[in-house]
């Protein structure tokens, strides 16, 4: 019996906004992410508009890829409150969109959660005040405790899974540094590091999407790698067919 490397080929792509008038724009596209990867990631805002009809598009358009998609919905998937429908619709295509749950694919731990805002470090938002205030904080806590749950459920199948994250929201500041100072409460939370720090052993990536003019890679205090792929800031690095592609050596046992 001999052990053998394999790679694993995972493409990650967010915020492709898609519209009932992109017709035919997105085929080529995602032929040559099916042609070049094993696994493709989709990090929120599959939708431009939250319409249903928009993931019906979008299914059709991916028609032909045969590789393995994992996602996760985000909050322009929400806007009309039809984001059952969309998970829906993407999940009857065989698109896993993960809101809490976590997945593995060809060894690969995926889990996953949309986020939420309410800012970083020490100027994260804090639970006090109005009522309105504290659900904003409450909704940003919620989705971390889901990403913690999803993240425990992957330790269950033991040590030698390797895992990655799939955010919308930011987990960290520096991946949204490009971005309008004002606005950064409502691009990510550190909330979300928590569970990831807490959980940092095999995890080999975040990805997440959202912050347009962010930064693409940074790292969290314990040294995990955080990729921003949002498609309009991969699209400003000269790519013709802009998506990030991650690879990881898999040991593989040959009888």
């Amino acid at each position: 019996m001999e052990e053998s490397q394999r790679t694993i080929r995972i493409a990650a792509v967010g915020d492709l906004h898609v519209r009932e008038a992109d017709r035919g724009k997105w085929k080529e596209y995602f032929t040559i992410i099916c042609q070049s990867a094993d696994i493709m990631v989709l990090a929120g805002d599959l939708t431009d508009t939250g319409d249903e009809d928009e993931a019906a598009l979008l299914v059709e358009e991916l028609k032909g890829c045969n590789i393995p998609m994992v996602g996760v919905l985000g909050n322009h998937d929400f806007e009309k409150g039809r984001q059952k429908l969309i998970k829906e619709t993407l999940t009857q295509s065989g698109i896993q969109i993960l809101d809490g749950e976590s997945v593995v694919i060809q060894g690969i731990g995926f889990a996953g959660v949309k986020g939420f805002g309410g800012g970083f470090g020490s100027a994260m938002l804090s639970k006090f005040g109005e009522e309105m205030i504290k659900r904003f904080v409450q909704e940003a806590v919620d989705e971390a405790l889901k990403l913690e749950r999803a993240l425990a459920r992957l330790g269950q199948h033991g040590g030698g899974v390797r895992k990655i994250v799939i955010l919308h929201y930011a987990p960290i500041a520096d991946t949204v540094i490009g971005e309008p100072l004002e606005i950064y409460p409502f691009l990510g939370s550190s909330r979300l590091l928590e569970p990831i720090q807490r959980n940092g052993d095999d995890i080999l990536a975040v990805f997440h999407g959202h912050a347009h003019k962010g930064q693409f890679a940074a790292e969290t205090p314990d040294g995990i790698k955080v990729w921003n792929v949002s498609l309009p800031l991969l699209t400003q690095q000269g790519n013709p067919h802009p998506f990030h592609m991650l690879e990881v050596k898999m040991q593989a046992i040959n009888l």
